[in-house]
């Protein structure tokens, strides 16, 4: 392997769906720069079964398959051979932390990581006990599989990384990096469908844009996800343009 800025292995089923995300866009433009590393390994191919099976009936009864440990366990120690044993170790499944944009930052300081991406059921317990380091989650909703889940934490990560995308102050724009929603955003025509872009966009002055777009920030992260705010650590400008609209709003 050669040395890379980030590596990303991923246990999966169908790495075809993997293989997509990594071929185009920001994560593909950072694995042709050697920036972004990925491969992925099927469990199908560490059985020991001429029928390469990876999945059974659950213990106690209920519908569907369940992942086993054995094939699993042989991957990931397969995979460590290779790489070392240093890698953080991922299982994507809906009852792990919600992904947040300082714990992909975390993975990039790692330099290594270890995906899991589940099937049917789930895995079996016994594996997540004795090998996962993290369960994440992108949300309370159920995907046929993990490899979609996956597919996002890797764009995700490949965005964060130093070369990935051509402008790196859009990244620092970029909502969840400074804790807050981003601004909106406007571009050609100056009116659309009646709708005019704001008039401090277009007045050259840079410090008026700057307190507006930082003014929306906070107004966006507000009224859409003030979980995020409660969490933010506002300083005494950002207090006193929410105090502005907040008075405004009850005029």
């Amino acid at each position: 392997m050669s040395d890379v800025a980030q590596k990303v292995d991923v246990i999966c089923l169908f790495p075809q769906i993997i293989e997509s995300v990594i071929s185009c866009g920001v994560t593909g433009g950072a694995v042709e720069k050697k920036l972004l590393e990925v491969k992925c390994w099927n469990p199908r191919d560490y059985t020991e079964d001429r029928h390469r099976t990876v999945d059974d009936k659950p213990y106690g009864g209920g519908p569907g398959m369940v992942l086993m440990a054995k094939p699993l366990s042989a991957t990931l120690e397969q995979i460590k051979k290779q790489t070392g044993a240093t890698s953080t170790v991922i299982y994507m499944s809906p009852q792990g932390q919600a992904v947040t944009q300082p714990m992909l930052q975390g993975i990039i300081n790692t330099r290594k990581v270890i995906i899991i991406a589940g099937r049917y059921e789930g895995i079996d317990e016994r594996f997540i006990d004795a090998e996962v380091d993290e369960e994440w989650s992108l949300g309370d909703y159920v995907l046929s599989g993990g490899e979609l889940a996956a597919a996002v934490v890797i764009d995700a990560i490949a965005r964060l990384l130093p070369g990935a995308v051509g402008d790196s102050e859009s990244i620092q724009q970029d909502s969840f990096m400074q804790g807050l929603l981003d601004y909106p955003q406007y571009s050609r025509p100056k009116e659309f469908q009646g709708r005019e872009i704001p008039k401090v966009l277009l007045s050259g002055d840079h410090e008026a844009i700057r307190r507006w777009r930082l003014q929306q920030s906070l107004i966006r992260t507000f009224k859409r996800r003030p979980d995020l705010l409660q969490m933010y650590n506002m300083n005494a400008e950002e207090q006193g343009l929410l105090d502005e609209f907040l008075a405004n709003e009850g005029k």
